[in-house]
């Protein structure tokens, strides 16, 4: 029986160099204080919590769970807790096929979420209908409900679901609190029969 050896060249961890801090917004800082933007602080909070809600109906949802497993680690950015009741999540995360028949259910998940929200299309399929250019099949789910980005890939790997993740958190971040009472952002919901 041939002995079995792990780490055979073992390197010293480099831990200072590996971690990362999250930066403060601008502000005033002061002795026992901080005074900065509410704007600021708001954002810094949300997009470092996001919960995801995955709507996964074909490949793009087994990359899914790559991209949540221990190698790529969803979770360090904020996103810990995946979560599968809508009105818990505040990012829904569509990746895969849509059908036809399968967009009124989309868009009721969508509705069931609390404002504000957020959404990622995820893979072709999701973005433009993919390979599938049939009668059967959503070219897209910008169709039914408003995305906010766009990940490509057929499948995207995970560390393009995770550079769109990070886009995502950059929206959110620099989201002013008075956008979801605009009349743009009303404009908007309203071009898609969402009240």
């Amino acid at each position: 029986m041939r002995p079995v050896q792990f780490n055979i060249h073992p390197k010293a961890p480099e831990i200072q160099s590996a971690i990362t801090y999250t930066s403060a917004p601008d502000g005033l800082p002061g002795e026992g204080f901080f005074a900065t933007q509410l704007n600021k602080v708001v954002g810094l909070a949300r997009k470092n919590s996001l919960w995801p809600m995955p709507f996964a109906t074909s490949c793009c949802g087994i990359e899914f769970m790559a991209t949540m497993a221990s190698h790529y680690d969803l979770a360090r950015f904020g996103a810990e807790r995946v979560g599968f009741s809508p009105r818990q999540c505040d990012l829904l995360m569509v990746l895969g096929t849509i059908s036809k028949k399968m967009g009124p259910v989309l868009k009721e998940v969508y509705l069931q979420m609390a404002e504000p929200r957020w959404v990622m299309a995820i893979g072709a399929c999701a973005s433009s209908g993919g390979i599938f250019d049939t009668y059967s099949v959503l070219q897209g789910i910008d169709q039914i409900i408003p995305v906010d980005v766009y990940v490509p890939g057929c499948p995207p790997r995970p560390e393009a679901m995770i550079d769109g993740f990070m886009k995502i958190q950059e929206l959110v971040g620099q989201e002013d609190l008075r956008r979801r009472n605009s009349d743009q952002y009303k404009e908007l919901l309203n071009s898609y029969q969402i009240q």
